[in-house]
């Protein structure tokens, strides 16, 4: 039997995951999505030969909703599906912070739900999407989520009760690294390199260590300390970064980041 999968709430996101929907084999006529703008939603047909709709309509007639809106957002969004979602619908939220049981108590009685953290390289095919089961979502389910997450990147199923240390470190994640590419490259220029030239260097070296720490199978110390001569250049830079508390800064910001997490989640906006 087809499935229909309709993004409600359609950015960059929503966009990538049905980009990435497409290339995987999904039937574009199986696929709906609905936008704020009318604009938007027609733009996305024009792309993409998907069809856009309300959101009621798509709660009726979609057998799996993903809902893409801010989380600020939800709240007013599940006042208009309510009324429309029959308790056999998969529901899908990849809102940072907000609780299965928040859907549960809005929608019918025993409807599926379940909870996803992506990040922004789903853009790319990268993402890494952190998958959680309410109360009623089956192993099936589960499936189909990862299912579709997968056409954008790697899944992992975890306890739901881990989901705000996972928004912490893998949903705000690229942003570290942006922030650390921005940083070096500063460093870079002052160094004497041109912007472009410290870019380049930097974005390769990130590229070449993210794959050797993915396919090596080495324990990112080990990594570490093959470039770590005695005496040399790295380890005296190694020093540095210690006694400026880079390794606790970096923790503390995790933290403050998962606490955030669970702010959305009591509803402090």
């Amino acid at each position: 039997m087809t499935q229909k999968v309709a993004v409600l709430g359609t950015g960059k996101i929503g966009e990538a995951l049905l980009s990435g929907m497409i290339r995987a084999g999904w039937a574009p006529a199986d696929l709906l999505v609905t936008a704020r703008r009318p604009e938007r939603a027609e733009e996305l047909r024009t792309r993409y030969g998907i069809t856009p709709v309300t959101n009621p309509e798509a709660a009726k007639s979609a057998d799996t909703l993903i809902l893409t809106v801010k989380p600020q957002d939800m709240g007013t969004l599940l006042d208009e599906l309510a009324p429309h979602v029959p308790a056999d619908r998969l529901v899908i939220s990849g809102a940072a912070g907000i609780p299965t049981s928040f859907f549960e108590a809005r929608l019918a009685a025993g409807t599926p739900v379940v909870r996803v953290m992506t990040n922004t390289p789903a853009l790319v095919d990268e993402a890494m999407s952190v998958i959680s089961a309410g109360t009623h979502a089956t192993a099936d389910h589960l499936a189909h989520t990862e299912e579709i997450f997968g056409a954008v990147g790697k899944t992992l199923r975890v306890p739901e009760s881990q989901q705000d240390a996972c928004t912490a470190l893998s949903g705000s994640g690229p942003a570290y690294f942006f922030y650390l590419v921005e940083a070096m490259t500063d460093a870079g220029i002052l160094l004497g390199l041109p912007r472009d030239k410290a870019h380049d260097l930097i974005v390769q070296s990130a590229i070449g260590a993210a794959v050797m720490l993915r396919d090596s199978g080495e324990h990112p110390v080990k990594l570490r300390e093959n470039v770590t001569s005695p005496a040399g250049t790295t380890i005296n830079a190694i020093r540095e970064l210690e006694n400026h508390g880079v390794r606790a800064a970096l923790i503390a910001a995790l933290e403050a980041a998962r606490d955030r997490s669970r702010e959305l989640a009591s509803g402090n906006n």
